[in-house]
């Protein structure tokens, strides 16, 4: 028995002049937002502009590397419906994605144990892995395109 094929209706994105490019532009302004974010935290944790207070410093940039995480997710997923078999296919892209999970629960770890208000040796290595683990996923991310 034959199968019909399925239809994607997100393939047009694919093939717009426009819709991938400013996808794609969107995207990297949603990493840019959340690596920049968290890296000036992180350089915090490890006692650089020691004349901020942390807490305050930490309100400020988690919702803007909340903010850039829903963006780059909300335009990586319309760019991953595009074309999801040949994304899936992909080791690269399932690396990232794997990536992206545990950059996840590493923050979920970091905030779960009061990491703001506990900035010790944990901390501070959760900080580093989450800056390596982020340009893991920019390096993949990039990797898929060529």
């Amino acid at each position: 028995m034959a199968f019909a094929p399925v239809h994607n209706p997100f393939a047009w994105i694919g093939t717009h002049p426009y819709a991938y490019p400013v996808l794609e532009a969107l995207h990297i302004v949603g990493i840019a937002m959340l690596l920049g974010s968290l890296v000036l935290f992180e350089l915090r944790v490890w006692g650089f502009g020691a004349a901020l207070p942390i807490a305050p410093l930490a309100r400020l940039a988690l919702p803007l590397t909340l903010a850039g995480f829903a963006l780059a997710a909300t335009t990586g997923s319309l760019m991953f419906a595009s074309q999801p078999g040949d994304l899936i296919a992909n080791r690269v892209f399932v690396v990232k994605m794997g990536l992206v999970m545990l950059a996840g629960l590493n923050a979920a770890s970091f905030h779960a144990r009061g990491g703001v208000a506990r900035i010790d040796r944990t901390a501070r290595i959760q900080t580093l892995l989450s800056v390596g683990i982020w340009l893991a996923v920019i390096f993949c991310g990039r990797w898929i395109a060529y």
